[in-house]
């Protein structure tokens, strides 16, 4: 079991009395807070962002301690939120499908398993969740499992009784804000230019070697530019609120994304466009001016924040403390992706701080499956047009794969987009050799549950709810496509593909 760390002063005496619900004259454990946008990746001015500007982010870091290495186990936003609220692999809890237990067919976690803010609740803690600006209702949590809405007292810390710590959420829409095409793109530029006086330039931004200089790439880039900088500005007003209401020194502040930006090699995939995040602690015990580059899980955060509110962490929680004073750094960091959506996949990797091996289990599956959500992005159209133009050059074909290499390897240090496949090469057999069997042997320890195929009685009763919801909000069209990908996939499962 790990160790409390002493990151504030904590009266342990107090705790048992709060712990055991009987009245205390004050109690000084500190509050938590997770900020916590959507699909965005480290492009912060701190991180190395020079287009546009993050005072806020950049405060945070400059007074606390910001993770250069944080990385994500899944790089969608069901799944990903599912690991981070147990501090669970989300493969060891059956909830790796994205929006998967919707339907009939119910997902439930194990016995030992308990959600993080429910942990806090029972420590007298005051739990809530929202977006921003509050708007009196519970915020985004998109979690695969079957779960109890009154593990969260309310959408506002503010609602707490006097003088009682609080865990809150605020989750937000982070690279959403630029929505998927030029309507999406319109509006955010309009917010920047109200806030900041001004849009980010189109001339600023700077593409991965792996993107074409499309013009709706470019502009959708620093659209996206535009919402990190929107919720750079979100981050500030919560900071203030904290500061108004007198709170601000003893919350300890966290902020990071759900995984990376939302692009072609970004979200749903393991390349590190999707999987790298910011990670950056703020609060009472943190050292300022830190940073740390060892490797890092998203999950952690579960488990650092319990212990800065001296709860005790569970046994079975595979989350660590990464603030302890026993922690003992990982060298590796895992990753699956599995169904989004209509889209079938399975995929595995496990990154050092030099290389990174990803297993394809769908190897005779193009790399950009039949995906609605996706495909109806105009950069994802863009990719389309250019790669029918024959315009692209070869690192930008690499997307448009019609089969995948069953696995790749890449050398993070001198081939940091992953664009060079070493996994054929004789010179790095060995290492190739000893991170496959690291995967296995992590697949086997943790109870890898994405081993076994998704049953079809649980992939029918997924689409079942999600045709049924796109027939209200969505387009004829756009239905007419999931269910054709939905047929796409079971004939290539029938093909054994």
């Amino acid at each position: 079991m790990q160790r409390i760390p002493k990151i504030h002063s904590v009266c342990l005496t107090l705790i048992a009395i709060c712990m055991l619900g009987r009245p205390a004259i004050a109690d000084d454990r500190p509050n938590v807070v997770w900020i916590i946008p959507d699909d965005m990746s480290a492009h912060f001015s701190c991180y190395g962002e020079t287009a546009i500007e993050t005072p806020h982010v950049d405060s945070l870091a400059r007074t606390g301690v910001q993770f250069n290495h944080a990385y994500v186990t899944a790089p969608v936003c069901s799944t990903c939120r599912s690991a981070f609220i147990t501090g669970m692999y989300q493969t060891s809890i059956g909830a790796h499908h994205h929006r998967s237990g919707r339907g009939t067919e119910k997902i439930h976690l194990p016995d030992d398993v308990t959600m993080v803010p429910k942990l806090f609740q029972d420590a007298g803690y005051h739990t809530s969740i929202t977006g921003w600006p509050l708007n009196g209702r519970l915020g985004k949590t998109d979690y695969n499992f079957e779960w109890n809405k009154s593990i969260y007292d309310s959408a506002d810390w503010t609602d707490r009784k006097p003088d009682q710590p609080f865990f809150a959420q605020i989750q937000t829409q982070g690279g959403k804000l630029r929505g998927k095409d030029t309507k999406g793109w319109n509006k955010v530029a309009a917010s920047a230019r109200q806030l900041f006086g001004e849009s980010t330039p189109i001339e600023s931004v700077v593409l991965p070697p792996y993107y074409p200089d499309h013009p709706d790439i470019v502009r959708d880039w620093a659209a996206y530019l535009d919402s990190v900088r929107m919720t750079d500005a979100m981050v500030g007003e919560v900071v203030a609120r904290l500061e108004e209401q007198g709170v601000r020194e003893n919350t300890l502040i966290l902020f990071m994304t759900d995984h990376g930006i939302s692009h072609g090699r970004g979200k749903q995939f393991l390349y590190d466009e999707g999987l790298h995040v910011p990670l950056i602690l703020n609060g009472p015990g943190i050292e300022p001016g830190t940073t740390r580059d060892d490797l890092v899980e998203h999950i952690d955060i579960a488990a650092l924040s319990l212990a800065a509110a001296g709860i005790e962490i569970p046994e079975s929680m595979q989350a660590r403390n990464i603030l302890g004073a026993d922690y003992q750094p990982r060298d590796s960091v895992f990753a699956a992706r599995d169904r989004c959506d209509e889209t079938v996949d399975h995929i595995r990797s496990v990154r050092t701080d030099r290389f990174k091996y990803i297993r394809n289990f769908l190897p005779n599956r193009p790399y950009l499956q039949p995906c609605a959500y996706k495909d109806a992005k105009a950069i994802l159209i863009a990719l389309r047009e250019c790669h029918a133009a024959d315009t692209l050059d070869d690192n930008q074909s690499l997307i448009f794969r019609d089969i995948r290499p069953e696995e790749e390897l890449y050398d993070l240090s001198s081939d940091p987009h992953e664009l060079h496949n070493l996994a054929a090469d004789p010179k790095h057999q060995t290492t190739l050799v000893a991170l496959r069997e690291k995967l296995n042997d992590w697949m086997a320890e943790t109870n890898d549950q994405g081993r076994t195929p998704e049953s079809k009685t649980q992939y029918e009763s997924d689409m079942k709810v999600y045709l049924d919801t796109l027939r209200i909000r969505s387009t004829p069209e756009h239905l007419n496509t999931v269910q054709r990908n939905i047929q796409w996939m079971k004939t290539m499962a029938a093909e054994g593909k």
